[in-house]
């Protein structure tokens, strides 16, 4: 696999991964939720001596459900989240695919804590969508 970029929104932190991913998941854990403030998170786990980081990192710990020490890493200027960390993988690191410059090559193999999506994650075909940002503003 070639190497895959990437980093946060203000680009104070990049970094680098060589090799393949062990799995990509989709997670709709309570955790993950409330870090992307959306119905789940999308990340590749991958090797952590295959990553190098550059820059600046903040971090967060907390215990999950099931009793492991969780590390979440992000940029203390922006807030993106760079990579979790779990005490039962301690040798490896999952990065949020929408901080990859470029993930066409990579797509969710799993989906875990499918129990807690909630109704909203999924998005009919009767949705109206855009290609890009419509011309729209609230009423006032």
């Amino acid at each position: 696999m070639p190497d895959h970029t990437g980093g946060c929104l203000c680009g104070a932190v990049t970094f680098v991964v060589t090799g393949s991913p062990v799995v990509v998941a989709q997670c709709h854990c309570t955790a993950c939720r409330r870090l992307s403030g959306t119905g789940h998170t999308v990340g590749a786990m991958v090797r952590a001596v295959d990553v190098t980081i550059n820059g600046a990192l903040c971090t967060f710990e907390y215990v999950s459900d099931v009793g492991s020490q969780v590390t979440r890493a992000f940029c203390p200027q922006c807030g993106s989240p760079i990579y979790g960390q779990n005490s039962r993988a301690p040798e490896h690191l999952t990065l949020p695919l929408g901080a990859l410059n470029d993930a066409a090559d990579l797509f969710v193999e799993v989906v875990i804590f499918a129990r807690d999506r909630p109704h909203w994650d999924a998005l009919g075909s009767d949705v109206t969508t855009f290609d890009a940002q419509p011309d729209w503003t609230p009423d006032p």
